[in-house]
């Protein structure tokens, strides 16, 4: 795969496939709700990013507005989430648990 286009597609299709087995398991009840953002950082984020698929993501105090950014927008190979996926309240506690920030 030399053409650089062709990686990121195929980097995307892996990424999204992922994303795919992720969330056919990833919901927390019946109800389709997310506990916390605790919850959502083991069940989505740490798939990649605690097996050194994605880069570490705690420890590094990202910004709350960078870590809610990319979360939404995708960037690279991770996938966007929509708020239907990670509702806006949700996304606000994973962002500040990555940041460091106390959880509110």
């Amino acid at each position: 795969m030399r053409n650089p286009r062709t990686r990121a597609t195929v980097s995307r299709c892996l990424a999204l496939l992922a994303f795919a087995g992720i969330t056919s398991t990833a919901i927390a009840d019946s109800s389709g709700k997310w506990q916390n953002g605790q919850e959502i950082y083991q069940k989505v984020c740490g798939y990649c990013h605690e097996a050194n698929v994605g880069p570490v993501l705690k420890g590094r105090s990202l910004p709350v507005e960078y870590v809610s950014y990319i979360v939404r927008h995708g960037n690279r190979a991770m996938p966007s989430f929509r708020p239907s996926e990670i509702d806006d309240e949700m996304l606000a506690q994973v962002a500040r648990l990555i940041s460091g920030k106390p959880v509110q």
